[in-house]
């Protein structure tokens, strides 16, 4: 079995941000890290609306891996919160702040507070491939069959 790469996180606001939890997994066999807002105040997000929510932090992913940042489940079944880019891909080379865009998908406001776990981050191992021009691609039983072509 291959060993578990290992991320470097850094808190940007160390003093102010203590108190903010940095991403961990919750359970054993848990896919994701839950990450927290690290807000200053608590923010509402009306129904529709947008927010960009900062983390505290920044991290480096070692060559050949990215995080996913995904939505919650429970915020998302419960509250309609998503992300409005799910998932948001975080390349090997940024280092600035991780920061989540929370959409509020649901019918009344939203209110997100300091600590609160408002995503998940998965990490994946990535290729980056060679692009081949190509004047015609081989048939397969699907060929060019696109949404919804085997039916419901």
């Amino acid at each position: 079995m291959e060993s578990a790469p290992t991320i470097r996180l850094c808190r940007l606001r160390p003093d102010q941000d203590a108190d903010v939890p940095l991403p961990r997994y919750m359970t054993p066999l848990a896919a994701g890290m839950d990450v927290c807002a690290a807000v200053a105040q608590a923010v509402t997000i009306e129904p529709g609306a947008i927010v960009l929510i900062p983390t505290g932090f920044a991290m480096a992913l070692p060559p050949g891996y990215e995080a996913q940042i995904r939505p919650r489940s429970g915020l998302a079944a419960h509250h309609g919160i998503g992300l409005i880019n799910s998932p948001g891909t975080i390349d090997a080379d940024y280092r600035g702040e991780v920061q989540i865009p929370l959409i509020n998908l649901g019918k009344t406001p939203f209110t997100v507070r300091r600590g609160e776990r408002i995503a998940q981050m998965v990490i994946n191992r990535v290729f980056q491939v060679q692009v081949q021009l190509a004047a015609r691609l081989d048939d397969t039983s699907r060929s060019s069959g696109g949404f919804g072509h085997t039916g419901v």
